[in-house]
C-alpha cells in the first residue's frame, strides 16, 4: 500500500471516529423557552411548582377572608415562623412561605416582618447611632412595631404503590398564632392527591 492511501485511511478512520464520539457524547440543553408558570405540568411524581401554588392559593384566600381579620383594623403584623417538611422527600419550605407571603402582601391586609433580617436591622441600628446619620433622622432600638400573629406550618405526605400505579397524597396545614394570647386565631389546610401511572422506558 502507498504512503497516499495509508494516509487517506487514517484521515478516514480519524474522522469517523470523531463522528462517533460527538454524537455519542453527551448532551446540553441548547435552546429554551419560556412558559407560563401557572400552568399545571406533571413530569414527575415529586412536589412541584404546581403544587406550591395551589397550597398558597388556599391558604392566601381562606385567611384574607376569614371572618375573623374581616372586623379587624388596619393591618395586622405577622412575622413568618418555622415551616416544617413531614414528608420524605426534599420540598423547598422557604419558597412556599415566601409565596404565602407575597399573596397575602399583595392583598393590602397584612404587613409582614422578616425574621431572617433582624441580625441586619441591629447592624443598621448600629450604623446610625454611630454619628454618620443626623441625630434627628437617626433610627435606633425601641422604635420597631411589634409583631401581631406568627405564621407556621407543617406539610405531609403519604405514598402508596400498587401494581403500576402510585398515589399521592399532600397535607399543608397553616396556624396563625396570637403572639399576645398564644391562641391560633385561625388554621386551614390544602390536600392534594395525585395519581401516577409506571410505563416501562422505550430505548
Amino acid at each position: 500500500m502507498s504512503e497516499q492511501r495509508k494516509t487517506y485511511g487514517i484521515v478516514v478512520l480519524l474522522s469517523v471516529l470523531g463522528l462517533a464520539l460527538g454524537c455519542g457524547g453527551p448532551r446540553a440543553f441548547t435552546r429554551g423557552a419560556y412558559e407560563d408558570p401557572n400552568e399545571i405540568e406533571m413530569l414527575s411524581d415529586h412536589f412541584n411548582e404546581n403544587d406550591l401554588q395551589l397550597i398558597a392559593k388556599k391558604m392566601v384566600g381562606s385567611l384574607a377572608n376569614s371572618g375573623y381579620f374581616v372586623t379587624i383594623q388596619g393591618r395586622p403584623i405577622i412575622i413568618i415562623g418555622k415551616f416544617k417538611n413531614s414528608t420524605s422527600e426534599h420540598i423547598d419550605m422557604r419558597s412556599l412561605a415566601d409565596k404565602i407571603q407575597v399573596n397575602l402582601g399583595q392583598t393590602g391586609k397584612f404587613a409582614f416582618q422578616d425574621k431572617a433580617a433582624r441580625q441586619e436591622i441591629a447592624e443598621e441600628y448600629e450604623y446610625q447611632q454611630s454619628g454618620y446619620v443626623a441625630a434627628e433622622a437617626a433610627k435606633g432600638p425601641g422604635q420597631q412595631a411589634s409583631a401581631d400573629y406568627l405564621m407556621t406550618g407543617e406539610i405531609s405526605s403519604i405514598i402508596q404503590e400498587v401494581g403500576r400505579d402510585k398515589l399521592v397524597y399532600y397535607k399543608m396545614t397553616t396556624k396563625l398564632h396570637n403572639l399576645r394570647s398564644g391562641v391560633i386565631e385561625w388554621t386551614d389546610e390544602k390536600e392534594l392527591r395525585k395519581k401516577f401511572e409506571k410505563k416501562r422506558t422505550r430505548w
